[in-house]
């Protein structure tokens, strides 16, 4: 019976349709934009039944009693069938899903969604689902591979992809079609289709022809083609015995040809030339149902009757021609590509060699489609083909089965990953009609190129650099960068045009602001970038080429690969190139750095570039201060740690901000400080469109350390945060920037509060361990103050080594500075580099902490910082102590000074000075729980951290009587300068003393204070007496510097002042507690309760260490005022309570 074509029946309204039958043919499924599904016994089915499905239906596919339909609210749902009941939704996308189909026994289906993704999904549990994602753009079409290895789709991106179902990875590409931005804008649907039995041959339609692609080798077979198709193929389906394959156009031609003679067997024209969109073979006879874009529905019959014998199939011999064509294949091909599934993959192997030759023209005949004998002749008189003919060792110049086939159990290692293309930071897709060119932190350009216009518009996001500009795109720039001085374009080249590099820079202060440079022929221009004064292209000849800003050609430099991207900052140029071939998925790229300034370097040497598995570049540039970062397709941030030897480290993870799988950030500019990454969320998409104007979102950065959930984790997160967001003062301050310095003394003091913390935490922990290693990353202040923390939480052993270490940061610390000092001879001398002095530390308000920075541009030091508990706890004992001493310090010295000048006296190692009385010494450290009674003593017993616990109860309960009947409190107490060297004191305080070497050294420290203290008393002398009350030391000197002078004539003031120490230190405690009480009597009535009390003094010798601790006991009882005392001062005392 000849073919007949019935008339066609209305569906749906007009749009997109779709068609398949049920598994026994017994029924025509249709879907259509009216969001109906109608069931058609027949054509002539005057009242097909109708299943609401939603509001459109794009698609639909039928098997074991489940219809799944895709539907306009972005789902896949599933209804039975007949019955079109709901039976739930087996996925979700951002977009609607433009292609539903089932696998070959019903089990899983896949959906391609216009956000780029593919899912594959479990029909009997839909939470087991598969994403495919690598599209650029809308997915229009998908095929299961019928052995379920495989998944083809086809995409406005232009690509047809096949997919290894198991691993989720891209096994071939093809750019077979035209590129377009969205389905309703494609030139063709592409409905692709593999043939059916063993899946030999996958069908595509492209253009006017169908491309058949061989398994296994992905090569192209042959192409079906026919005059009477004069518009593009939308759609091809094969028959279910794999013989015949249809095809459907735009223009309502369809055309059936038989696939092993590549004959066509049928030609039919659409009643009114409308586009085919849908076509399904029915399942037992050779009947095609298909649909157009009018919602119609129509019918072929009996396709192949009546043609010659040798293509006629009629159902009774359809397991025959099966058994000929797959039967055989079926078990090979299975070996190849799955060996533990085939029985006997071995002799199938060995079968291929001892074949008959009729066999094997059999098979060459069936498995090439009569292409073989054609390729056979080539080969036979091609000299050029002989390495083929070598690869496929099959006898008589049939290539029975493609080589790899054969070749196959020789490797099954990992297969190469295709090489990334060449791309700009922060640009869209090159085939979109409207597109970003580029979008960093200086602004916009966008490219706008249709029908009416072919422009690129320059918008820059501060007006005052340059205002908005719009360009003609004559040359049809593909790549773009901007900078604060210039933009930068470049074009392709052409059959007659050369690549060009073109510049416009607008902040040249001539009239000739643009120019433009050719590359050689067969050179093309593939990245670009703009830096500071200079521009760079890499170029397909793997060079980079470098120029000046006005145009002036300077260094070429050769790549060891393929370029992927490049991005300039400053000096800066960084190029990412492809430096081998990956496998599995995984790139492999290579990163140089170079600086090229005035000494051009190179910093990086194309060292690997880490990235995500299975993932890509898709943005590398710096961070605004400068720091080289890039973003792989998984979301990954990672930023150059220059403090770790010019490593990357991941700082955010961007899949974290995302809702949807589907949703990704498209990065447009780093900040370190303040810390943001700036990006645009893109829901459903990787990428933005360019109308409406996107919104741009600010990201947190987070270190992916390990139990960031616990106070722990958090703060090591946040202090390693920290460091690294810095690196870069360093750097620029290397490199001769200028640099604000609150912003780094923010960071300091942000680290040191967070080591801190830690510290305390660790403490209470009992990690003692752990304490000793925080301390190593303190500043040299902040380790007197966990000295202070430990000795009040009673962890003395921990003190001790802190004290220790303490003793070793201050020599390392004095060391650094020994060279600046000599520097700065024209300043009086403040209190260490600008700090404020010992007391005046501790009398600044609470939470205040002052900032200094040391007059060379390396030594940055900070005060400590503290929670408000530890203040608290330890700011009573510090500020009576530390006052005391200063208030019986023979010379004060009363002038303020300008707190960032330095003295040049060498006599004093300018060291950041702490909050704590424990100061930094060149010769050793202080004991930090021992307070001498005079400033001028340098000879203090003590030897180790315990020696004066006990001493020290009596200390720190004295302030009681001050905080109760001072008027003005100690905490508003000026800060006043002290010229007494530190360095002395704290070698007297820290060092273990034996009696020869430290004691000589302490004596010139000392001689160099007094000659030093000599300097600055003249200008201060006037304001002495108003400033602060003269100590007993200071009236004894008064008494006694004239039988001084007489005893020893030569002296200078510095050398009496020592000798008065001397002299003082061997009176009676009775009689210096005696002087002390008579310089108090002349302080005013004010004061005369505040200064009631005694200070012990230290000496080398056991018994006066007695001798002191019976005077401490006895006069206990008078200093106390518990009810009045406050908090800090009870806290104080209760640490150091004698048990």
């Amino acid at each position: 019976m000849p073919s007949a074509q019935k008339p066609m029946r209305y569906g749906h309204t007009e749009g997109h349709t779709d068609v398949c039958f049920d598994d026994a043919g017994s029924c025509i499924v249709t879907c259509g934009s009216d969001g109906d599904v109608r069931i058609w016994e027949n054509l002539d089915d005057d009242d097909p039944k109708s299943i609401d499905v939603g509001e459109k239906a794009y698609s639909c596919a039928l098997k074991n009693g489940r219809l799944i339909t895709a539907i306009s609210n972005n789902t896949v749902q599933v209804h039975t069938f007949p019955e079109g009941a709901p039976d739930g939704i087996l996925t979700r996308f951002t977009t609607n899903a433009n292609h539903v189909i089932f696998n070959g026994d019903g089990t899983k289906i896949a959906a391609g969604s216009s956000d780029f993704l593919i899912k594959v999904v479990e029909v009997s549990d839909s939470s087991k689902q598969k994403t495919f994602r690598g599209h650029d753009a809308p997915v229009l079409s998908l095929s299961f591979d019928p052995q379920d290895i495989y998944l083809a789709s086809s995409s406005c991106d232009g690509s047809v992809r096949v997919w290894k179902i198991a691993d989720q990875t891209c096994t071939t590409s093809w750019p077979l079609l035209q590129k377009c931005n969205d389905v309703i804008n494609a030139k063709s649907i592409c409905r692709l289709g593999w043939q059916p039995g063993n899946g030999k041959l996958l069908a595509i339609p492209v253009d006017q022809v169908v491309k058949l692609y061989r398994r296994e080798t992905w090569d192209s077979q042959f192409d079906l083609s026919d005059a009477f198709i004069t518009q593009s193929l939308n759609v091809v389906a094969w028959s279910p015995s794999g013989q015949y394959l249809a095809a459907g156009s735009i223009n309502g031609s369809i055309v059936v040809w038989n696939v092993e003679t590549q004959g066509c067997i049928e030609r039919m024209k659409h009643e009114k030339n409308y586009s085919v969109c849908g076509l399904a073979w029915h399942p037992k006879y050779n009947h095609i149902a298909y649909t157009d874009t009018e919602g119609n529905l129509g019918l072929l019959e009996h396709i192949g009757d009546g043609k010659k014998a040798d293509d006629k199939v009629a159902s009774t011999v359809t397991k025959d021609y099966n058994d000929l064509f797959d039967g055989e294949d079926d078990d090979y091909l299975n070996g190849d590509i799955e060996p533990q599934s085939s029985p006997k993959p071995g002799a199938d192997e060995d079968d291929d060699d001892v074949m008959p030759a009729s066999a094997h023209l059999r098979r060459a005949i069936v498995d090439d489609d009569d292409n073989s004998l054609d390729i056979g002749m080539i080969k036979a008189n091609s000299s050029l083909l002989e390495k083929e003919d070598d690869d496929d060792d099959q006898p008589g110049g049939f290539p029975a089965l493609p080589p790899t086939s054969t070749q196959q159990p020789f490797y099954d290692g990992p297969m190469p990953t295709p090489k990334q293309k060449p791309f700009q930071s922060g640009s869209t897709p090159a085939h979109l009609m409207h597109r970003f060119m580029v979008w960093n932190s200086v602004g916009i350009i966008r490219c706008y190129n249709d029908e009416q216009d072919n422009a690129i518009d320059v918008e820059f996001h501060d007006t005052s650099v340059h205002h908005a500009t719009h360009l003609p795109n004559s040359l049809n720039h593909t790549m773009a960068d901007l900078s604060a001085e210039a933009i930068l374009l470049a074009c392709e080249s052409t059959e007659e045009l050369a690549s060009k590099l073109h510049c416009i820079h607008f902040g040249s202060w001539d009239a000739n602001k643009e120019w433009t440079v050719d590359m050689p022929k067969d050179e093309d221009i593939e990245a670009i970038c703009l830096g500071q004064g200079w521009a760079a292209c890499a170029t397909s000849a793997l060079l980079v080429r470098v120029l000046t800003v006005g145009g002036i050609q300077k260094e070429i430099f050769s790549l060891p690969g393929p370029v992927v991207s490049m991005a300039g900052h400053g000096e800066q140029l960084m190029v990412v190139y492809h430096r081998g071939t990956g496998f599995d998925g995984d790139q492999c790229l290579g990163v140089q750095l170079m600086e090229l300034g005035e000494k051009k370097r190179q910093i990086l040497h194309g060292e690997p570039l880490s990235l995500t598995r299975k993932s890509y570049l898709v943005w590398l540039g710096f961070s605004a201060e400068g720091t080289p970062c890039y973003v792989d397709s998984e979301g990954l941030v990672r930023m150059l740690n220059r403090g770790l030897g010019n490593t990357w480290i991941p700082v955010c993870n961007m899949r974290e901000h995302c809702k949807a799988k589907s949703d990704h950030y498209w990065v447009v500019g780093i900040h370190e400080n303040p810390q943001q990454l700036r990006c645009i969320p893109c829901k459903g998409a990787r990428f933005p469109p360019t109308l409406p104007r996107p919104a741009v979102a600010i990201l947190s950065f987070k270190l992916p350390y390990c139990q960031v959930a616990t106070e722990k984790g958090q703060m090591e997160e946040q202090y390693w945060r920290s460091v690294v967001f810095h690196n870069h003062t360093d750097y620029l301050s290397r490199n001769g920037y200028e640099l604000d310095g609150t912003a780094k003394s923010q960071a300091l003091k942000e680290q040191q509060e967070l080591l801190m913390k830690l510290f305390a935490l660790s403490c209470k922990l009992e990690r003692e361990f752990r304490c000793m290693e925080l301390a190593e990353l303190m500043t040299h202040s902040v380790v007197n103050l966990a000295i202070k923390y430990a000795s009040r939480s009673r962890r003395l052993n921990l003190a001790q080594r802190l004290s220790e270490m303490a003793v070793e940061k201050a020599r390392e610390l004095a060391t650094a500075e020994e060279d600046e000092e000599e520097e700065e001879e024209d300043f009086p001398k403040p209190s260490r580099a600008g700090f404020p002095s010992e007391c005046g530390n501790h009398f600044l308000p609470d939470g205040f902490l002052p900032f200094s920075y040391s007059n060379s541009a390396r030594e940055w030091s900070r005060q400590p910082v503290r929670s408000v508990q530890q203040d608290q706890e330890m700011e009573g004992a510090e500020e009576s102590d530390a006052c005391e001493e200063e208030e019986e310090t023979p010379e004060v010295h009363k002038q303020r000074p300008n707190p960032f000048s330095r003295s040049a006296t060498s006599a004093e190692v300018p060291a950041p000075k702490s909050i704590v009385v424990i100061t930094s010494s060149s010769q050793g450290r202080v004991n930090p729980f021992k307070v001498s009674s005079n400033k001028k003593d340098p000879v203090v017993p003590s030897t180790n951290v315990l020696d004066t616990m006990t001493k020290q109860t009596k200390k720190t309960s004295l302030p009681s009587n001050r905080a109760t009947n001072k008027q003005n409190p100690p905490v508003i107490k000026p800060l006043i300068p002290k010229p007494k060297s530190k360095q002395a004191l704290a070698a007297s305080f820290f060092q273990p003393r034996t009696p020869n070497s430290s004691e000589k050294t302490v004596e010139e420290r000392e001689e160099k204070a007094g000659n030093e203290s000599q300097e600055v008393k003249v200008p201060a002398q006037g304001n002495t007496e108003n400033r602060r009350p003269r100590t007993g030391f200071q009236m004894w000197l008064e008494e006694n510097r004239a039988n001084i002078l007489t005893d020893n004539p030569d002296l200078d003031e510095a050398e009496v002042i020592k000798e008065g120490m001397s002299r003082f230190r061997v009176l009676s405690a009775e009689e210096r507690m005696a002087w002390t009480e008579k310089a108090k009597g002349g302080a005013g009535n004010e004061l005369a309760e505040d200064k009631k009390r005694k200070r012990p003094t230290a000496d080398e010798d056991e018994e006066e260490k007695k001798e002191e601790q019976e005077s401490e006991d006895s006069n206990l009882p008078k200093k106390s005022k518990p009810l009045e005392q406050s908090t800090n001062v009870r806290l104080s005392a209760f640490a150091f309570k004698q048990s």
